[in-house]
């Protein structure tokens, strides 16, 4: 998703550090490998099982919403191959 004001990179990083600061210590270890999505803006998020699921609802409340999305408690949100393992704190 292209955002006119934000490069991906700050896209990335305002993300990364809303959750570190804000969020993760709310939702590790209870919704481990489900998804997130913060609006990078207003630090709203939502989380469902399912990454599509989240986004809507994140942006039925706030349609011009700057997402970052992640899963968490993995190192990334998706994986081809034999995989990976949980992120170890």
């Amino acid at each position: 998703m292209p955002y006119g004001k934000y490069t991906p990179e700050e896209v990335e990083s305002r993300g990364e550090a809303t959750y570190a600061r804000n969020i993760r210590d709310k939702v590790d270890p209870e919704h481990r490998g489900k998804f997130l999505v913060i609006d990078i803006e207003t630090g709203d998020y939502e989380i469902d099982a399912d990454d599509l699921a989240a986004t809507q609802q994140l942006l039925s409340t706030h349609p011009n919403a700057v997402i970052y999305g992640l899963r968490i408690g993995f190192p990334a949100a998706y994986f081809i191959g034999a995989g990976f393992t949980e992120k170890s704190r």
